[in-house]
């Protein structure tokens, strides 16, 4: 019986051993492959020059009757963006609105009297008109603060030359690590990304009641300076023989 069952045992050792070499080449294959992929990443910047201002003034008073506050509030702030509104080259627009209960200092929870904050926004790249507004208008308003930040075709402009030069720089150093290992390559994946840059640069300048007659017509000093824009780019290539 012995000698009837061993060619069996042969052939079926014979079929089996194919299928185990297939498997065991193809494992090394895949390992080799994935080793030829590389993923490293390159970045560049630009400097954009800060060429908008950005200035929040607002009108702030306490009043017992809010529809009388209301009128005030209002008229001061028509008057601020009838004044904007003859400069030519300046943006000007409506802010916030709040209005909030002034209770009694007794502690016992009553309310005194109603506070009212109005806001304007004005803005422009001529930095020098914006002055001379913000300078008129803290006769009656008071100056919250001043940005100076890339106008938005001054910020496209920057992110397209640091776009360029990130990817120049990803082929450089792709070309670099071929070179390097004696291979051929090819990109796989490459994604960009714009890491935004410096905030603006922001100018805090409030002026007491008091001051504000003084301050009428005096300009505001800008410097607009320059903010970083960065590009970066994660990307994958593969080694070729």
């Amino acid at each position: 019986m012995s000698l009837r069952l061993w060619p069996s045992i042969i052939l079926g050792a014979a079929l089996v051993s194919p299928l185990a070499s297939a498997v065991a080449l193809a494992a090394p294959g895949q390992d080799a492959r994935q080793q030829q992929t590389i993923e490293f990443s390159a970045n560049a910047s630009q400097a954009a020059p800060n060429d908008l201002g950005i200035a929040t003034l607002y009108a702030e008073s306490n009043g017992k009757n809010t529809a009388v506050l209301a009128k005030e509030i209002n008229q001061r702030i028509s008057k601020a963006l009838e004044l904007a509104r003859g400069f030519a080259s300046v943006k000007a627009q409506s802010g916030g609105v709040s209005t909030w209960p002034v209770y009694a200092k007794n502690g016992q929870g009553k309310i005194e009297s109603w506070r009212m904050r109005s806001e304007i926004r004005v803005e422009s790249r001529d930095l020098g008109v914006l002055s001379e507004l913000i300078g008129r208008l803290q006769s009656d308003l008071a100056l919250s603060g001043v940005a100076m930040q890339p106008a938005p075709e001054t910020r496209r402009k920057a992110e397209e030359e640091a776009t360029v030069s990130a990817i120049q720089a990803f082929e450089q150093r792709a070309a670099l690590i071929a070179k390097t290992l004696g291979k051929q390559y090819r990109i796989v994946h490459m994604s960009i990304g714009d890491s935004g840059g410096l905030p603006p640069i922001r100018y805090r300048m409030q002026a007491a009641p008091a001051m504000m007659a003084e301050a009428a017509h005096a300009p505001a000093p800008l410097e607009g300076g320059e903010s970083e824009l960065a590009v970066n780019i994660n990307g994958r290539i593969e080694l070729l023989d």
